[in-house]
């Protein structure tokens, strides 16, 4: 250590003594500035290229967040200490200080720096370079980009600063606190953002991979959503806080989505399999490739789910984005129905082969590898309980949704695992979910219904295809009349379907949050987790092997959980300029 400490001292005693010849030697791999405003379309392809620098501790989609942070979900790896995410699943112990808040801080206003960038460059060269109206639509593209990476970090952090093409012109990043502006009021801008993309941008766009009107429209309708139900916190959250207008607006965005090119894909299964990734379904999506499509060297893989493969399956499967029991329960149903109540009075799980009275829904095969099963379709890597890396803590569950089939092998194999499987921002059912949401507030309950069965239609037709296996087993109904019969009841089952269909998505814990009901949730689970158990042989002797117990630990407190704390590094970068969210130090 002292070596290198008398080397950096050395060259920077040189560098003061000769400081001319390092001004004049010229940068290699870089381009000045001048240039690269000079080129306002490749500074948009930039901020859009920022979508995907994403990397396990700093995901995009949000998946240690939306899932582990639930009910949906334990952290899996290899242990509790294994990366700074065990926090995340059990609320008691979470602080400002894990890297991987920060990093996500970081990496997500990387990405509204390239926007204020393409912005900056567009208003200097676009209509020289591009004409006026294709300068025109790039913009409008580049505030879709910037709203999304703001409702990311608002999502998150709550009270963040707002840092637009005029603070970054002139250079006032480290002048404009976290404060300056509301919730709502930073939520009014990231909607301007995209009211600026939905008025300006076409329906469809010729080049692939670019965000539409239709994709504005979606986001618009999901920030009303959010804002719809209330202020984010508990207490003032719920029914008893709905803006009716808000909800009128998500009625009104949605209704762009049905009436456009988008659509449900025909078989659940299709959704999460590479070669259908910018299908009908997708509404918009972070964009992947192979290097067989885009002749690199390890394609643009994603890298926000490379812990997430199967152990012993993939070839460096980290086992980490487990699916709890209670998740599995919550596919139980009676009659095709779910059992709402009762779901989770015993913890119950398929086993192939084996005869069972208790039916699930097909879309348990399609999104939690369960051992003896095939894993994502294919027999020939039938899971095992040896493809769990730590079963006493966390199961013997995986997930399915985020990788490809075994066979199509991955994008990156050593040392890190990764696949060239598209990150959903709004898939079709997503938006038509939201839609129902909002149709049973504003008291249309029939057309909530209608959209809800559509959904399970398609589940119920979702077996033959790729889980005939387990057809067996496989039992689903659309709701009668009588369970949108009243608000509450249409309401028990819009979540419900919600839960189901976007399981493992990265969403649950943010609708858990819209809806004000987190902690009653979250607290319930803690306890029943906790007290997890799967038959397992070990040693030629099959015995119960209990998981989950680190839940004994986990409390979730209304009033400061509700979002994550501004990370520490970041309050004290400039100290005085950010305030902490409450409930945090």
């Amino acid at each position: 250590m002292n070596s290198v400490k008398i080397y950096i001292l050395a060259l920077m005693t040189l560098g003061l003594a000769a400081c001319n010849d390092f001004i004049d030697v010229a940068p290699t791999g870089v381009v000045d500035g001048a240039t690269a405003y000079s080129e306002p379309d490749k500074m948009v392809t930039s901020a859009y290229a920022a979508l995907g620098d994403c990397w396990f501790s700093y995901p995009f989609n949000l998946w240690p967040y939306g899932d582990l942070g639930s009910d949906d979900c334990l952290k899996g790896g290899s242990g509790t200490t294994d990366t700074g995410y065990h926090p995340m699943e059990i609320w008691s112990t979470l602080t400002s200080t894990p890297g991987e808040l920060d990093e996500l801080w970081y990496r997500l206003y990387c990405g509204v720096s390239r926007c204020n960038s393409a912005l900056v460059a567009l208003e200097q060269y676009g209509d020289e370079k591009l004409g006026s109206e294709t300068a025109g639509i790039r913009a409008a593209e580049v505030h879709f980009l910037r709203g999304h990476f703001y409702f990311k970090l608002l999502t998150m952090f709550r009270q963040i600063p707002w840092v637009d093409e005029d603070v970054f012109k002139n250079n006032l990043q480290e002048e404009t606190s976290n404060v300056e502006f509301t919730y709502e009021e930073l939520f009014q801008k990231v909607i301007n953002e995209f009211e600026i993309a939905y008025d300006t941008l076409p329906m469809t766009m010729s080049d692939g991979g670019r965000t539409n009107k239709v994709a504005a429209a979606a986001y618009l309708a999901k920030c009303y959503l959010t804002l719809a139900w209330g202020d984010g916190y508990e207490a003032t959250d719920g029914p008893a806080f709905i803006n009716n207008e808000y909800m009128q607006k998500v009625e009104e965005y949605t209704k762009v989505v049905v009436n456009s090119q988008y659509g449900y894909l025909e078989d659940y299964g299709d959704i999460f399999l590479p070669e259908f990734k910018n299908s009908k379904e997708s509404v918009f999506a972070v964009q992947t490739s192979q290097y067989t499509e885009d002749n690199t060297t390890f394609g643009r893989a994603n890298w926000s789910n490379t812990l997430n493969g199967c152990w012993g399956i993939w070839s460096c499967g980290w086992d980490f984005h487990k699916p709890s029991q209670n998740l599995v329960n919550a596919f139980k149903t009676e009659n095709g129905l779910p059992m709402f109540e009762h779901y989770a009075d015993n913890n119950d799980y398929p086993i192939n082969g084996t005869p069972s009275a208790q039916k699930y829904d097909p879309r348990l095969f399609h999104t939690v590898g369960i051992p003896t099963f095939p894993y994502k379709y294919e027999a020939e890597y039938t899971m095992t309980t040896d493809n769990s890396r730590n079963p006493n803590t966390y199961g013997y569950y995986t997930s399915l949704k985020e990788v490809p089939q075994r066979s199509a092998g991955e994008t990156f194999n050593y040392p890190w695992q990764a696949f060239a499987m598209n990150d959903y921002v709004f898939r079709y059912t997503d938006v038509m979910l939201m839609r129902a949401e909002a149709l049973i507030e504003l008291g249309r309950l029939e057309e909530a219904r209608t959209i809800v069965n559509d959904i399970r239609n398609r589940a119920a037709n979702s077996i033959d295809k790729h889980i005939g296996y387990a057809k067996d087993y496989c039992d689903i109904a659309t709701y009668p009349s009588s369970y949108f019969a009243s608000v509450e009841s249409a309401r028990e089952c819009l979540r419900w379907e919600r839960r189901i269909e976007m399981a493992m998505e990265s969403s649950r814990y943010f609708d858990l949050r819209r809806w004000g009901i987190a902690s009653t949730v979250l607290n319930k689970y803690f306890k029943l987790e906790a007290k997890s158990t799967f038959k397992a042989v070990v040693d030629g002797e099959e015995m119960d092997i209990h998981y989950g117990e680190y839940y004994n630990d986990a409390h979730y407190t209304p009033g400061k959980n509700e979002f994550y704390p501004v990370p520490y590094n970041q309050m004290f970068y400039v100290p005085k300029l950010y305030q902490q969210n409450k409930g945090y130090n």
